[in-house]
């Protein structure tokens, strides 16, 4: 049985790598640019030429995947990811399995409804596909002899036109990587007083997140660092949820994480029934004194 995985970052392509390992004997990974050591069997490397946009490497991965014939394909759910499988999938007549946090005997355990409710399937083709969130092969070790081969770009029969780009602003630690998280919420009045939360991600060697308002509202915080239904899916070993009322789109994206506290002035919040641990009070007054505390 084969495996392919298709990543756009490093991360990404060692953790489904390995994660491939337990689902098949060979694994073929393509990736757009980054090549990890020793994670499969054979990468494949699509450079995506200057100007062209990377949704469109999708002619250069069919080919790739018509010469491989795998069983199953594992994706990364980035963007430009998605389109590609989303793409081969249609080419092969079958649909992609999205959202996956869990890979088991019944079958693959995913999010639907915003993240609300959970279902496991299985595929009815001979193909399986799934975009695979971060951490659900955690504790797989990759393994393969790394041969490395360059495949020349496929440029599809209709391509995009890149208009312009700009370099997104980063959000600091890796929040996919950190175990402990601080995320902040409308309960923050002013920009100044995220220091407060910046203070106890010190503390805690955490990464500071955030609910959308503050990305899209305020303008406050990167738009690569919003926790929720159409941001960031995190699961953290803990995630400080600051001033952030709990409503459904948020708690999607931190629902993984293996403890969640919660600091809010608003004793009636809907996170008060959707933490581990709960704490009712002003930000300014609690989160001094937990950071003095610790």
């Amino acid at each position: 049985m084969k495996a392919l995985v298709i990543a756009e970052t490093a991360d990404a392509a060692r953790e489904l790598s390995a994660g491939a390992r337990t689902l098949a004997d060979e694994v073929v990974l393509v990736t757009f640019g980054q090549t990890p050591e020793g994670v499969s069997d054979k990468t494949i490397v699509v450079n995506v030429p200057a100007g062209a946009v990377a949704d469109d490497a999708y002619a250069t991965v069919q080919a790739i995947y018509d010469a491989e014939a795998p069983s199953v394909v594992l994706a990364e759910p980035r963007r430009h990811v998605k389109s590609v499988a989303g793409r081969l999938a249609t080419a092969a007549g079958a649909s992609v399995i999205t959202d996956v946090v869990e890979m088991g005997d019944a079958g693959a355990k995913s999010l639907y409804f915003g993240g609300v409710g959970e279902r496991v399937r299985k595929a009815a083709g001979g193909v399986a596909f799934y975009t695979v969130a971060p951490g659900t092969f955690e504790g797989a070790v990759p393994s393969g002899a790394g041969v490395v081969e360059e495949v020349a770009w496929v440029a599809p029969a209709v391509p995009l036109t890149l208009k312009s780009s700009r370099e997104r602003e980063k959000g600091g630690a890796d929040l996919f990587k950190a175990n402990a998280v601080v995320a902040a919420g409308r309960g923050f009045a002013e920009e100044s007083e995220l220091d407060l939360a910046r203070a106890l991600c010190e503390k805690i060697d955490g990464g500071l997140a955030c609910s959308r308002p503050l990305t899209e509202g305020v303008d406050w915080m990167p738009s690569g660092t919003y926790v929720g239904v159409s941001g960031l899916a995190l699961a953290p070993k803990a995630y400080v949820a600051c001033g952030i009322s709990g409503q459904m789109q948020h708690m999607v994206g931190c629902n993984r994480s293996g403890m969640v506290f919660a600091i809010n002035k608003d004793k009636n919040a809907p996170i008060f029934k959707q933490c581990d641990f709960g704490l009712v009070g002003d930000l300014k007054d609690v989160l001094p004194a937990v950071a003095a505390a610790l």
